[in-house]
């Protein structure tokens, strides 16, 4: 029964931040009130207050829980798989379509990708999407030092890797953003800019 609550909570978590994301970028961030929200994910107000303390904080919950759940799924990698191709891995198993996203499907790519660029530039957002990435990163950066037996109180190196693939991913989303419609699948592009950063960023030819 625990297990079961517990997936039911994440599943309700997932849902109200998947309808404040898609409602801010379908209306604009001003357009979108706590009631909104609730109702698109199908509970009360008084249910999403169990949850976020606003729908700034329900719009960042949705990179934080992923890379939260990317921590958690590395730690569950083959421990003799390199470091980048683990990190890959368990990024990517992160972007696959949930119930949340199935029940309330984003419009066309370029309607969808104006709308979301709005919502990122939203200064009401700035100070939630700060602390979910740091928050993120920390994780993170627990995560890979475990597995590289280094230390995060005296080694760089795992907040580093932490804030790279951070970075990454954000660049990758950013770059599908600005894609013409179609875009390349997500997926790809993340691989692609985890290869590069594992690679050491090597210049591309001219």
């Amino acid at each position: 029964m625990t297990g079961l609550r517990e997936r039911k909570k994440a599943e309700t978590r997932a849902a109200l931040g998947w309808a404040a994301i898609h409602l801010t970028a379908e209306r604009g961030y001003d357009n979108v009130r706590v009631e909104d929200i609730a109702e698109a994910a199908g509970v009360s107000p008084r249910t999403f207050n169990n949850y976020f303390s606003s729908k700034a904080e329900a719009i960042a919950s949705r990179h934080l829980d992923r890379s939260l759940r990317t921590a958690a799924a590395l730690r569950e990698r083959p421990a003799g798989e390199p470091l980048w191709t683990a990190l890959t891995a368990a990024a990517l198993e992160q972007f696959t379509r949930g119930p949340e996203v199935e029940a309330m499907p984003s419009p066309a790519h370029t309607q969808w990708a104006t709308g979301v660029r709005a919502m990122l530039a939203e200064p009401a957002l700035q100070g939630e999407r700060l602390r979910a990435v740091a928050l993120a990163e920390a994780e993170l950066a627990a995560a890979v030092a475990e597995r590289t037996g280094t230390d995060l109180a005296t080694d760089m190196y795992p907040k580093l890797v932490a804030a790279a693939a951070s970075a990454a991913v954000a660049v990758a989303m950013g770059h599908y953003l600005d894609s013409t419609d179609p875009p390349a699948p997500i997926e790809r592009l993340i691989t692609d800019a985890f290869a590069q950063v594992a690679a050491g960023l090597p210049a591309p030819p001219r």
